[in-house]
C-alpha cells in the first residue's frame, strides 16, 4: 500500500520517548486515517483507536473514558507503552481542557500513554491547542495529494491532475464523472460543510454558505469581489457575512480568498479576494464541460490550469507555513506571491503563448523578490515544478 510523507514523521515520534502530543490535522479524506492504521501496523507498540465521530458534542466525559480504559488495559496486561489514538477529537465542546487534565495526570504519574490526535478542522484544533495544550503537542499537518502522489499511486497524467485534483477517495472514479462528481459533493464538500463547519459555529444562513462555496469554487484562480458575488447571491446579506463564510472555508480546508499582496496591511486586507480551491476537483465538479472537452476548450482549460497551481500552493502553504498573495498594480499583475520570513516569491501561470507577463518585471522592480519565474509555456515546465521541494524557493 502506498505511504504518503508523513507515514515516516508519525513513526519516528511514536517510536521517540514519550515527549509531546501528536497532533495529526488536514482536510476531510485526504488519509490521515489510513496513514495512523499503516504506521500502527507496522511498529510494534500496543495501542487502543478512538473516534469521536458520532459521539455527542457535549459528552466530554468520553475523553476521560477513553483514557480510563487505555490505563486499565496497559495495567492488566503489563505493558511498558501503549499509543491513544482519539480521531475528530475537535468535536467534542472543551476537548483541549479535558486532553490536557488527563495528559499532566499521566506525566505526574510517569504513565507511559503516547497520545495522538486525529481532526479535519483547523479552526477548532488549533484553538484548542493554543488555548489549553501549549508546550505539551507538536503538529503533523497534511494537506491534499500532490501530483507525484496521484501519478506513483493511481497512475494519474498531468491532465488527469490538473482537472480531478488530489483526492485519493475519487481516483477510480476519473472514467465515470457522474460518479465522481457525486463522490466529491457528498463524501468531500457536503461531508465538511455539515459536519465541520455547521455541527461546530452558528450559522446564520446555511444555504448562503453553500451558495458561497460554489460561486467560490467555479470561480477558482480569479479575482471576484464582494459586491459582485452579493449580486449572485440570493438573500446574501452583506460583505462582512460573506467574508466570515469565506474564512470557515479556509479553515475546512475547502476555498480561501487570496488577499492582494501589499505592503500596508490594511490595502491588503480591503483588497478584492482571489477566490481559490485547495483540490481542484472543488472546481470542476461544477463545470459545465467534461475532462475530453475541457482539454480542448483553451480557454476553459486555462482557468483550470491557473486554478490547479493556486491549489497546490495553497494547499502546500498550510504543510509548510508560508502566505500566498496576488499582485495587481493598473495593468500589471502576477498571479501568485509567496510569502515567509520576509522572503519572497513571485510566480506567473502561463498556460499559452498569448497571456502577458510584464508584471513579472514589474514586480521585480517594486520588490526585488528572490526569485521570479513562469510555469507553463516559456518557464518551468509543469511536471517540474509540481515534482520540485517548494521549500528551497525561500533558500
Amino acid at each position: 500500500m502506498y505511504k504518503r510523507a508523513e507515514y515516516k514523521i508519525i513513526t519516528n515520534r511514536l517510536l521517540e520517548e514519550r515527549k509531546f502530543i501528536q497532533v495529526v490535522m488536514g482536510p476531510r479524506q485526504v488519509g490521515k486515517s489510513t496513514v495512523v492504521k499503516q504506521v500502527l501496523k507496522d511498529i510494534n507498540i500496543p495501542y487502543q483507536f478512538y473516534s469521536a465521530d458520532n459521539v455527542p458534542a457535549t459528552n466530554s466525559a468520553w475523553i476521560s473514558d477513553c483514557w480510563a480504559a487505555i490505563r486499565s488495559l496497559k495495567k492488566n496486561k503489563n505493558w511498558d507503552d501503549v499509543i491513544l489514538i482519539i480521531d475528530e477529537i475537535q468535536k467534542i465542546a472543551n476537548w483541549s481542557e479535558v486532553v490536557k487534565k488527563e495528559w499532566d495526570n499521566d506525566t505526574f504519574h510517569d504513565c507511559n500513554i503516547k497520545v495522538l490526535l486525529l481532526g479535519s478542522s483547523r479552526v477548532l484544533l488549533e484553538k484548542g491547542l493554543s488555548e489549553s495544550l501549549a508546550g505539551r503537542f507538536e503538529e503533523i499537518r497534511m494537506s491534499h495529494w500532490s501530483y507525484q502522489e496521484m501519478r506513483d499511486c493511481f497512475g494519474f497524467t498531468l491532465d488527469q491532475y490538473i482537472f480531478f485534483g488530489g483526492y485519493p477517495g475519487a481516483a477510480s472514479l476519473i472514467n465515470d464523472e457522474e460518479r465522481f462528481n457525486q463522490y466529491i459533493q457528498s463524501a468531500i464538500i457536503e461531508a465538511t460543510i455539515n459536519k465541520d463547519i455547521l455541527m461546530d459555529t452558528p450559522i446564520s444562513k446555511p444555504a448562503l454558505l453553500r451558495q458561497t462555496f460554489e460561486l467560490g469554487a467555479a470561480y477558482s484562480g480569479e479575482l471576484l469581489s464582494l459586491n459582485k458575488m452579493l449580486g449572485s447571491l440570493q438573500d446574501a446579506g452583506n460583505t462582512v457575512t460573506l467574508t466570515g463564510y469565506i474564512n470557515l472555508l479556509k479553515e475546512s480546508g475547502l476555498l480561501c480568498g487570496l488577499q492582494k499582496f501589499s505592503i500596508d496591511n490594511a490595502r491588503r486586507k480591503a483588497s478584492i479576494p482571489k477566490l481559490q480551491v485547495y483540490n481542484n476537483a472543488l472546481k470542476t465538479v461544477y463545470s459545465p464541460i467534461n475532462f475530453e472537452r475541457a482539454i480542448t476548450d483553451r480557454k476553459s482549460w486555462g482557468r483550470i490550469y491557473e486554478s490547479n497551481i493556486g491549489a497546490y500552493l495553497v494547499s502546500q502553504s498550510f504543510i509548510h507555513h508560508f502566505e500566498v498573495f496576488y499582485w495587481r498594480e493598473r495593468d500589471f499583475e502576477v498571479d501568485y506571491i509567496l510569502r515567509k520570513n520576509g522572503v519572497l516569491i513571485a510566480i506567473e501561470v502561463k498556460s499559452n503563448a498569448e497571456k502577458r507577463t510584464e508584471g513579472l518585471e514589474k514586480f521585480r522592480q517594486l520588490f526585488n523578490p528572490k526569485s521570479a519565474f513562469i510555469i507553463g509555456d516559456g518557464g518551468i515546465n509543469t511536471e517540474d515544478f509540481f515534482t520540485m521541494d517548494i521549500r528551497k524557493l525561500f533558500f
